[in-house]
């Protein structure tokens, strides 16, 4: 498990995000920063979050599993954020500005028994029958979701009918994560 991410490492993270998507907005390369912080070297997923001044989405990409730095992770995700979101047109240099970057730095996942979801805690996701879903942990409490509700809205997520969790065969895993924000 990894530990907590340091305030200078998260400072940096939302810094470099920030860089990499303007950058490429413009059409130039940001190259990765020469870092000594050991936090941002380490093998690590992240979401990055885009939202507009009203706190509404306007774009979010992850990568759970990798073997990059997270500081690479974050530049892909954050770039990815912004432009390849299937839900939004890509944003454009002039509302960057405007847009609030989010990070969530997270942990490995793990398989979990239903019974043992902690909401607000765990993230989720859910594989069966050649489909996958995943929901961070903040959107079951910014939705003030239960437990059932959480997992039945992670199988929605993958386009299975709700309950799907409750079915043999059907993978459950959970993770957690650091989630920090521009001011």
């Amino acid at each position: 498990m990894s530990a907590p991410l340091a305030e200078g490492a998260r400072g940096r993270l939302l810094v470099h995000a920030r860089a990499v998507i303007r950058a490429h907005l413009a059409g130039e390369h940001a190259p990765l920063p020469e870092v000594e912080d050991e936090q941002l070297r380490e093998p690590r997923g992240a979401f990055v979050t885009l939202r507009r001044g009203d706190g509404g989405l306007r774009g979010c990409i992850g990568r759970v599993e990798t073997d990059r730095s997270i500081l690479e992770t974050v530049a892909e995700v954050a770039v990815a954020a912004a432009t390849t979101d299937p839900r939004f047109r890509p944003v454009t240099v002039e509302e960057l500005p405007e847009l609030r970057l989010e990070i969530s730095a997270l942990s490995p996942p793990a398989p979990v028994h239903p019974d043992r979801v902690e909401v607000g805690l765990h993230g989720l996701i859910v594989r069966h029958g050649g489909r996958s879903g995943l929901l961070l942990p903040q959107v079951a409490t910014e939705y003030g979701w239960d437990r059932e509700s959480f997992l039945d809205w992670v199988c929605r997520k993958a386009g299975l009918p709700r309950s799907t969790w409750r079915e043999e065969g059907c993978e459950l895993l959970c993770f957690t994560a650091e989630v920090f924000s521009e001011e």
